[in-house]
């Protein structure tokens, strides 16, 4: 429902970059300038309430701070929180103020043990969040007006610049991140970092690190699938696509998405898989290319090349590959008699359809033999009938009975043991018996969420520990893991304005060109590790024939239901159900 007692949304325009603003670019210029939403929201009374100019405060990482408004909060001059060996753990810093602040910095060091045993610095991060322009939540999928909806300034992208300027009457969140070695030995390491403002401000905390031990995220049993969109980084870094330079600018994006415990590598086989839905082109990593005697090729360079440096990034446990049932029945190739590319339009299992897809597939499954990667490719479909699924399903098999099919969509159980890798939305679930069968067979059985879920979500609205609320729902319904459309479809102005023309704020994109963190991101990986927390207790009460612990863990694991989160928010559940990972330390 809009607000029109906040702001009024048809007068509502944002004041965007300069022209000269190179936050993006390949020369490594990192600062950009945060939108500016007009009119300027009414002045907040809680500032002149305020004791102090300068006010800085541990604030917890489940609460996205309004920048206009005085917090209102207790200040906190420490911190306390348990860690397993392995794991990161997080939470904000806040700084609000009624006077300019010229420059702000923060200082991190190491945190120390009572036998001086050290967490090094390298494993403190801290950094500034910004804010950018979000809308709310509205039923359905579809294009939208950003007249139509209540638009706000949200904190979310973790920046990388050392310091910043603050202006009076604002809030500043910091970031702050521990990552303990999977080697330091347990015990209790204090810490401090120290806010330079107006004066220095030291802030003290303690992290219990307690002698389990969680595995590396490449080791995770997770299915996290974030897909990927290269040819969005090359549009905001503005180089190339496809050029020695552009690869050289995503590794840092796909090493952050393999430190998350991403299993999959997002690979077009053919143009716009989606019918162009992204800001951005979506091309195909395959050149299709039909001769004069109507024979074909098909140059598969570029999509080794690709699917080669995703794995050297971390990413190498499956490759799914999209698709043949695309939104748009279109397949475009090069047809070197007319020496142009050529679109064909042709229904699911017509002859056209299955004779453009015999020769390539055959062709397809002698390539991947050739490299190894048969056994981890997948054909991939998103939400598509199940009739047309059926379709692809036959003609894959008769092929070679070794392909394996991965869909996100419906549950259809006709099809349900032809599916490998099977993501079914938040609303849906698996028979329980089908379930354990798919789950002792090894195959991957997740769930996803999209624009038509107002919670539990990840949009830039959405309350932070909705995403760590993912880990824990995975966790309680037997799921393996989660899938969400997109690491990176990047709208035109990401780091200013996440909103986009079809779908709510934030649902396109889960981290920031940079490339920079977000909270949700953080949030996300959080609610990976207390889902591998989970499945490491089961396994350990299991062993040790501790049924009280047991029975306590899963009966705290079925209070996690969509339908709960009506009246209880999920950092309440999240809150309550996180004291039981850190019980018999």
């Amino acid at each position: 429902m809009k607000r029109f007692s906040l702001i009024c949304s048809f007068l509502m325009y944002v004041l965007m970059l300069p022209a000269q603003d190179q936050s993006y670019s390949a020369e490594g210029h990192r600062y950009f300038t945060e939108a500016v939403l007009q009119p300027a929201p009414p002045s907040d009374a809680g500032w002149q309430t305020l004791r102090q100019p300068v006010n800085v405060s541990f604030a917890g990482s489940n609460t996205r701070f309004v920048k206009e408004k005085a917090p209102g909060i207790s200040t906190q001059k420490t911190w306390q929180t348990t860690a397993w060996k392995g794991e990161k753990v997080h939470t904000q810093v806040l700084v609000w103020t009624t006077t300019p602040i010229e420059t702000l910095t923060i200082e991190t060091g190491k945190l120390e043990n009572a036998k001086q045993q050290t967490i090094p610095p390298a494993n403190i991060k801290a950094g500034f969040i910004r804010y950018l322009i979000t809308d709310e939540f509205a039923e359905g999928c579809g294009y939208r007006k950003p007249a139509d909806f209540d638009s706000s300034l949200v904190a979310d992208i973790i920046d990388i610049v050392p310091a910043i300027a603050v202006a009076a009457n604002t809030v500043q969140p910091i970031w702050l991140s521990i990552h303990i070695p999977q080697e330091a030995p347990a015990g209790n390491y204090r810490g401090s970092l120290t806010i330079k403002a107006d004066k220095a401000y030291t802030l003290y905390y303690t992290v219990k690190v307690t002698d389990r031990v969680l595995p590396a995220p490449d080791q995770w049993s997770y299915d996290l699938d974030l897909w990927q969109h290269p040819a969005a980084i090359a549009r905001v870094h503005d180089v190339p696509l496809w050029s020695d330079r552009h690869f050289e600018l995503m590794k840092p994006y796909y090493k952050m998405l393999a430190d998350a415990g991403q299993k999959n590598i997002t690979a077009s086989i053919m143009d716009e898989p989606w019918g162009h839905q992204t800001y951005d082109d979506f091309p195909g990593l395959i050149k299709w290319i039909k001769h004069p005697d109507g024979s074909w090729s098909y140059d598969y360079s570029l999509f080794d090349k690709y699917v080669s440096f995703v794995m050297s990034c971390g990413i190498r446990k499956r490759i799914n590959c999209y698709t043949m049932v695309p939104w748009a029945l279109s397949f475009r190739y090069y047809d070197e008699a007319a020496g142009k590319d050529t679109t064909l339009r042709a229904p699911i299992g017509s002859p056209e359809y299955n004779a453009h897809w015999t020769g390539m597939l055959k062709d397809f499954t002698r390539h991947l033999k050739n490299k190894g990667w048969f056994d981890i490719t997948t054909i991939a479909m998103d939400e598509r009938p199940m009739k047309d699924m059926q379709i692809v399903i036959g003609l894959l098999k008769s092929i070679d009975p070794g392909w394996k099919i991965a869909l996100a969509g419906n549950y259809h159980p006709e099809i349900e043991k032809d599916i490998f890798d099977y993501c079914l939305a938040s609303s849906l679930r698996f028979d329980e018996a089908v379930l354990k069968e798919r789950i002792a067979q090894g195959k991957p059985s997740t769930f996803y969420t999209c624009c038509t879920e107002n919670y539990p979500n990840g949009f830039t609205f959405s309350p932070p520990a909705e995403h760590v609320w993912l880990g824990w729902y995975a966790a309680a319904k037997g799921f393996t893991g989660y899938l969400r459309w997109a690491y990176n479809s990047w709208v035109a102005n990401p780091l200013q304005d996440s909103r986009f023309r079809s779908w709510p704020a934030g649902d396109t994109y889960q981290v920031y060109p940079g490339p920079r963190s977000s909270v949700r991101f953080e949030k996300l990986i959080e609610g990976i590790q207390d889902y591998e927390k989970i499945k490491w207790l089961q396994k350990e009460y299991t062993r040790r024939g501790d049924t009280k612990s047991l029975e306590r863990l899963n009966n705290t694991l079925q209070t996690f239901s969509i339908e709960k989160l009506k009246t209880i928010p999920a950092e309440a559940m999240i809150l309550q159900a996180k004291k039981i990972l850190n019980t018999h330390l």
